[in-house]
């Protein structure tokens, strides 16, 4: 089961008491004191392993406490340190106490002290003086450190679709890289984000996440969306999945899908983007025909909805438009508007590889303009 948001408590181990102790041994007459310290307490750590990849062992474990340290031994011997407390988290998870961020945890075998385990307490020993030759107390060990946090994971990818519920996005990821999401003719299929790598070539490759439809009010709680949206906060590029043959128009659901990343971020709103239009196979027998209404009526369709942004299809006979090619001098994009537009069948196949290409050539350039 996936899990991306739990609340748990830890707690750092408390250090251990120090010792009241007296040396006691043949021939040695009104020996001192030798109480040892008590141990440290055990430190809580959290570590990230790329082989999780679910907060869902959380939900059965509420509680996490570090070792207590050991009280101390007489002959002046510490207490044995209370054993740390190593809290294993997938890449992605950001720890929060209330609504404060405390932890972002992105870096494989990142290992991060979380809360110190509470000092020893001294022995006797230290308290001996002039005046005082047989002290008969010791300090107790500090407290640990105890705090009810949250644990959110987020997923990292460097595309996230986003696009209305049953418009291909799934079909798509399927086709594109490793993943197996669940694929059916009915909206909602996926109530679960997931992860695939899209391989390019043989030794390029970009992560690309699927999360649930969004729907208008989604940043308000409607539908899935407000809950998984934040999985694409850490994307780096968004395709908006738009259906050709869905009811709403292609301006409709590109508005809608806008509007609700600006309701929930304004920061992703901002994020560079393309648009392909799924599911032009239901129309390819029309495309195939001599001029006709059904062919004219979806060339015109997106034409229309390009007119948008003042741009035109440089492929018309592939639905394909990229914003601007490459030059000697560098690449300059307009972010208010897509990078690309491009029509895809990912039954037939039609311009599947275009995009594999078009999002890694997208990515590859933003990397090379930070």
């Amino acid at each position: 089961m996936f899990v991306d948001s739990v609340e748990i408590f830890v707690s750092s181990g408390k250090g251990g008491e120090g010792a009241v102790s007296f040396r006691r041994e043949k021939y040695v007459l009104n020996g001192g004191p030798d109480g040892g310290d008590g141990g440290k307490g055990g430190n809580v750590y959290f570590q990230v392993d790329n082989n999780t990849d679910t907060l869902s062992y959380f939900r059965g474990h509420k509680h996490f406490k570090a070792q207590n340290g050991q009280p101390g031994l007489p002959r002046n011997k510490h207490g044995k340190k209370g054993e740390d407390l190593v809290i294993i988290v997938p890449p992605g998870t950001q720890v929060f106490e209330e609504d404060t961020l405390l932890l972002d945890l992105l870096e494989e075998e990142e290992k991060i002290l979380f809360l110190e385990g509470g000092k020893g307490g001294l022995g006797n020993t230290h308290f001996k003086s002039a005046t005082n030759q047989r002290p008969t107390y010791a300090q107790k060990g500090l407290l640990g450190v105890e705090k009810k946090i949250r644990l959110e994971l987020k997923l990292i990818a460097d595309v996230g679709l986003v696009g209305f519920p049953n418009v291909g996005k799934s079909t798509l990821v399927s086709i594109l890289s490793n993943a197996k999401p669940e694929i059916a003719n009915y909206e909602f299929t996926t109530l679960i984000p997931s992860l695939g790598i899209v391989n390019v070539g043989d030794y390029q490759s970009f992560v690309i996440a699927d999360i649930p439809g969004i729907i208008g009010g989604a940043s308000e709680g409607k539908g899935l969306g407000l809950e998984f949206l934040r999985h694409i906060e850490r994307t780096r590029f968004l395709l908006f999945v738009l259906d050709i043959a869905n009811y709403r128009t292609l301006k409709e659901q590109f508005a809608t899908l806008k509007t609700e990343l600006e309701n929930f971020s304004s920061k992703l709103s901002n994020r560079p983007f393309g648009i392909m239009f799924s599911k032009i196979d239901t129309q390819s027998e029309g495309l195939q025909m001599e001029e006709n209404e059904e062919s004219q009526s979806l060339e015109k369709r997106v034409e229309e909805f390009l007119d948008t942004f003042g741009f035109h299809l440089k492929r018309k006979e592939s639905l394909m438009f990229v914003q601007k090619e490459k030059e000697d001098f560098g690449i300059s994009y307009d972010f208010n508007a897509p990078l690309f537009v491009v029509g895809v069948s990912s039954v037939s196949g039609k311009n599947l590889e275009s995009l594999r290409f078009l999002l890694y050539s997208s990515l590859k350039d933003l990397n090379a303009q930070k």
